[in-house]
């Protein structure tokens, strides 16, 4: 989360925007994004340079090499590093980023999906001024491979700021949930992974990461200024390149949004991201795809509108977030596995759609887990009870494994500062302990926050999958004094107090 002086940069950063006639919260979001991908693609181009230096394996050409060629005028590559250019005079900065930078990063790798997907970028920042005040914010949160969450808590900070904030949105989902999702799931290199709503696109990054590392030996893993890196030697060169070319897959609705989770990707260098401008719900998507696994936390509270539906829906419903779970199970291959965040109202809600759609998920699929969030995971940005669903597509479901998760490293306020009360480390050495070697017949101990639930006391149910609904709660019986004792001490008590008050008259 941003510090208190670095929000009120960022405020400032804000009301300047308005007040240059960026008034729109998107814009102005959009146009930070363009800056701080600026100074990312310098600095990650940098690290790996440094990683080709030291990693006799990895090769790499640096996008900033060559010469550049713009309306008639060629321009060397290196002028084009954000470490170049923000030590220009403010003017000469500000027409330079403009008229060359700006096109030289949406044609990014040339004719590729990046340059599709940002031909129609606009530069919108209107004077030197509101550039050199940008420039020097974002130059200030110093932002690296191991605190870049920072720019996206930039985007939300500033929604959260304007009324509409929460209304229509899908905040980004916090990075140690995300963590906590993907190692649950444990995508590997012969996956292929989707995220129907993919904002920010933090999920699929997280994967992308978690089977990099899964795949570098211990001694070739290396650590400098930037943080550690790993060098994936144990891919084939097959591997390497299905995983840069068949294995990530992304949708969203928003064009921004789009760009966001498309620059996101290339500062992590995915080279060929499958990146789609698209309404995974509406009857024009297209439902030939299927996948491996499916990380997500969908949009909820929203309706679609009925006639835009795809009909493929079996469910007779417009909310989103029931429908992006019959989404998830269609798209998955047979023994497909997925792991999503859901509201509880979907978990206990009486409506014949949500009855039929948990229905599913008991009937047509392994339900293995129902994890309990505190409410306040999503603050400051919402306040909102959920939980996340993991499931494999396939035959049914025998037993749930519920887990109560109270605690997530981070302090209940606004700020969210890391604390010791922390119960994630249980909860995945549980799930790996007991889930995944489907431990069925094994009990939880008196403190443990897991316990099972049949299938049959859950269809009893009406399929809820509420976990307060099956958790049991244990009384302490409370020991209580003999009413012939309370009154006499009540006695005594009294006649200390009316000791005390003649005391006191004495001295008057």
């Amino acid at each position: 989360m941003l510090l208190t002086e670095l929000k009120s940069r960022i405020d400032k950063l804000w009301n300047t925007f308005f007040a240059n006639g960026i008034a729109d919260p998107l814009t102005a979001i959009e146009q930070i994004n363009y800056l701080i991908f600026m100074k990312r693609i310098d600095d990650i181009d940098k690290q790996n340079t440094t990683k080709a230096q030291r990693v006799s394996s990895f090769s790499y050409n640096s996008v900033f090499e060559g010469n550049y060629k713009l309306n008639n005028k060629t321009y060397n590559k290196q002028d084009f590093r954000w470490s170049h250019w923000i030590e220009m005079p403010a003017d000469e900065m500000f027409n330079f980023v403009k008229d060359v930078v700006f096109t030289f990063i949406k044609n990014l790798d040339g004719e590729s999906v990046y340059a599709d997907s940002l031909n129609d970028a606009v530069f919108m920042i209107p004077n030197a001024w509101l550039l050199v005040t940008a420039v020097t914010i974002i130059e200030d949160l110093r932002i690296t491979e191991q605190n870049e969450d920072t720019a996206w808590d930039i985007y939300e900070y500033l929604l959260n700021e304007i009324s509409s904030a929460g209304k229509g949105w899908a905040f980004r989902t916090p990075r140690h949930i995300i963590q906590m999702m993907t190692e649950l799931i444990n995508p590997t290199k012969n996956d292929k992974i989707c995220d129907p709503a993919c904002g920010t696109a933090g999920f699929l990054i997280n994967a992308y990461k978690h089977i990099l590392k899964s795949n570098t030996s211990k001694d070739w893993m290396f650590e400098d200024e930037f943080g550690i890196h790993y060098t994936w030697d144990l891919f084939s060169a097959e591997d390497w390149k299905r995983i840069k070319e068949n294995t990530l897959f992304w949708y969203d609705f928003s064009t921004k949004m789009v760009r966001v989770g498309l620059m996101n990707a290339i500062l992590h260098w995915i080279t060929t991201p499958h990146i789609t401008y698209t309404d995974t719900l509406g009857k024009n998507y297209v439902h030939n795809e299927q996948f491996d696994v499916i990380l997500a936390n969908p949009p909820f509270k929203w309706s679609i509108l009925k006639w835009n539906i795809h009909p493929d829906f079996k469910v007779d419903t417009t909310k989103t977030e029931l429908l992006f779970l019959e989404l998830m199970y269609e798209k998955l291959f047979v023994w497909g596995r997925c792991a999503v965040i859901v509201p509880d109202w979907v978990l206990f809600g009486s409506s014949n759609a949500h009855q039929k759609i948990r229905e599913m998920l008991i009937e047509n699929t392994e339900l293995k887990a129902v994890i309990s969030l505190p409410s306040w995971v999503f603050k400051p940005y919402a306040w909102v009870s959920t939980a996340i669903l993991i499931f494999t597509k396939w035959d049914e479901t025998n037993k749930v494994w519920f887990y109560d998760l109270q605690a997530d490293w981070l302090s209940l306020d606004d700020k969210r500062n890391e604390i010791s009360d922390n119960d994630i480390p249980d909860l995945k050495s549980k799930y790996k302990e007991i889930v995944d070697l489907r431990k069925y017949n094994q009990e939880p101990k008196e403190n443990d926050k897991w316990f099972w639930v049949t299938k049959e006391e859950i269809k009893s149910n009406k399929y809820d999958l509420s976990i307060s609904k099956y958790k049991k709660i244990t009384y302490t019986p409370v020991a209580y004094e003999k009413p012939e004792v309370l009154l006499s001490q009540i006695k005594e008590l009294e006649k200390q107090i009316l000791e005390g008050l003649n005391e006191i008259g004495k001295m008057i």
